[in-house]
């Protein structure tokens, strides 16, 4: 390898995660594979997947492994989904269970083919959910719908805890980076979700940096994602799941991601995590407390 390529393939030292092995992992990996459910952890190839694992912790992917979008960053495969399981809901709530989860995460793939976009599974997992633990907590990341507005009430209705969805990145890099997605009905949707009668339902979101977005651009991604009422707000950096994905155009360092985390809290944001390994789904349970502490 010349030294160009290894310059570009060389991460910086604040991006070497470090490996939590621990007998807590393998009962995540056991009750996944026992009940054939999917994890955003290790479709997306999150780099935190060891430990979230070893903590006894994931979060469940509802509704298959292929996703009809493809999104550049995204490591989740794209193409024809199969039907969804009709016993995936009470799979998710069993597997919580035996976990012991106090709080769940529960997302999905985009499914455009299905006549409500998979909400109809979500209000049910969410039941199961409820019913196998009723002491936890439940928080949904979920996809735009289409910008459907009946399939956002029926998950609504069902309660989640948090109701999640992501921004992504800043609307200048939606052509290349979610072409099938529209910045501003993300941003209707999460307003919507914040307007619902059930105040108890917290909204959050969350971007990437990294994919070409400029500082400012940052600080407009925080203003709106506060203007729709978001209470929890994730940024973390991207990293190109393979050379076929969007390449990585900047390396933030931790002191910036510091900085923006003042920023969202100054601008009234109740819990903002921002780090290089933050994700979606990262620390949930904590942006959860510190939101309703605040």
């Amino acid at each position: 390898m010349n030294d160009s390529a290894d310059k570009k393939r060389r991460l910086p030292d604040w991006l070497k995660k470090t490996f939590f092995p621990g007998a807590s992992s393998a009962s995540v990996r056991r009750q996944i594979t026992t009940l054939g459910l999917n994890t955003v952890c290790h479709q997306a190839m999150c780099p935190n997947r060891p430990e979230c694992f070893a903590r006894g912790t994931a979060a469940f992917m509802i509704l298959g492994d292929t996703c009809t979008r493809s999104c550049g960053y995204c490591g989740v495969t794209d193409g024809q989904p199969s039907p969804p399981r009709a016993d995936e809901p009470v799979a998710v709530a069993t597997a919580a269970a035996k976990l012991g989860l106090g709080h769940v995460v529960v997302t999905s793939v985009t499914r455009d083919d299905l006549p409500d976009g998979g909400a109809s599974a979500f209000a049910e997992t969410i039941g199961a959910i409820r019913t196998a633990l009723p002491e936890a907590t439940v928080e949904v990341l979920i996809p735009d719908f289409a910008g459907h507005s009946e399939s956002l009430q029926s998950v609504l209705t069902a309660g989640p805890d948090v109701l999640n969805h992501n921004i992504e990145t800043a609307p200048r890099l939606y052509p290349t980076a979610r072409p099938q997605a529209n910045y501003r009905r993300s941003l209707e949707l999460l307003k919507r979700a914040g307007q619902f009668g059930n105040r108890s339902i917290h909204i959050k979101s969350g971007f990437m940096v990294g994919l070409g977005e400029t500082d400012t651009e940052v600080t407009a991604l925080l203003t709106d994602l506060k203007s729709v009422g978001c209470e929890i707000v994730t940024i973390g950096q991207y990293l190109a799941p393979s050379e076929d994905h969007l390449p990585v155009a900047r390396f933030i360092p931790p002191e910036q991601f510091d900085a923006w985390e003042v920023d969202g809290l100054k601008m009234g944001i109740s819990a903002v995590l921002a780090g290089p390994f933050v994700r979606s789904s990262y620390m949930a349970e904590e942006a959860l407390n510190c939101a309703i502490s605040n």
